[in-house]
């Protein structure tokens, strides 16, 4: 059977690994569900890689793997300090901004700051209320994500690389309904290999209703920015 030996080497052989994962999404996200649930989807997740015995299911066994490489990447990333939810919080933003006039943007400026949401934007550019937004987002988030619970306390045990792959799997079914909601968005975040991490931001996105923007005035995406920082 196929198990990716590098995955299981970064998130579940090192104690510190797993704190540096959690100190980073700290305030980001929501608590990941409970354990059962998690070791629930890693143990489907493994039973899949019996697919790499047969030709047939060969597409499944070489997605599973691509999964596992692009969800260890982005894990990397984390530990190099990068702040992976502002850089997704930015590439939305760049997306919903791009083809807004300045006229546009003053609207929404003034809709946010008339429900107390001050956005520090040093110019009324796309590109730069989009670092500003984003900014301001990502500061107002408010949320908890105890990831050290299912990667540094069980490593070394057969529960822990289910629990693993539990969370790969938590964040490959999180990449796939991104897909089908907003493909633009998807191909931007893959593009910075950050779509396996989307599962961070996916409930602050789904309580926005972060994906109506491409349809929404601009008073409507005034909305979903201060349902995003509250």
């Amino acid at each position: 059977m196929y198990i990716n030996n590098e995955v299981i080497s970064y998130l579940q052989a090192n104690r510190i690994l797993a704190l540096k994962l959690d100190h980073a999404v700290s305030a980001v996200g929501q608590q990941v569900t409970n354990q059962v649930e998690t070791l629930g989807k890693g143990a489907t997740r493994l039973l899949y890689y019996m697919s790499c015995f047969t030709d047939e299911y060969n597409d499944v066994c070489q997605q599973q793997k691509t999964e596992d490489l692009r969800f260890r990447n982005a894990v990397i990333r984390i530990i190099q300090q990068a702040d992976v939810v502002y850089e997704m919080l930015r590439v939305y933003f760049d997306e919903t901004f791009k083809y807004k006039t300045n006229a546009q943007l003053e609207h929404i400026k003034k809709a946010l700051m008339a429900v107390n949401v001050h956005i520090a934007a040093c110019t009324l550019t796309g590109a730069g209320y989009a670092l500003a937004v984003a900014t301001s987002v990502r500061s107002g988030l408010n949320l908890s994500m105890q990831l050290s619970a299912l990667t540094g306390r069980t490593a070394g045990t057969a529960a822990g690389v289910v629990a693993t792959y539990g969370l790969v799997q938590k964040a490959a079914d999180s990449a796939r309904r991104l897909y089908v909601q907003s493909p633009a968005y998807y191909s931007a975040l893959y593009m910075q290999q950050l779509e396996m991490m989307y599962f961070l931001i996916e409930p602050v996105f789904e309580h926005a209703g972060a994906f109506e923007a491409q349809w929404s005035s601009d008073s409507d995406i005034a909305n979903i920015i201060t349902r995003m920082i509250r």
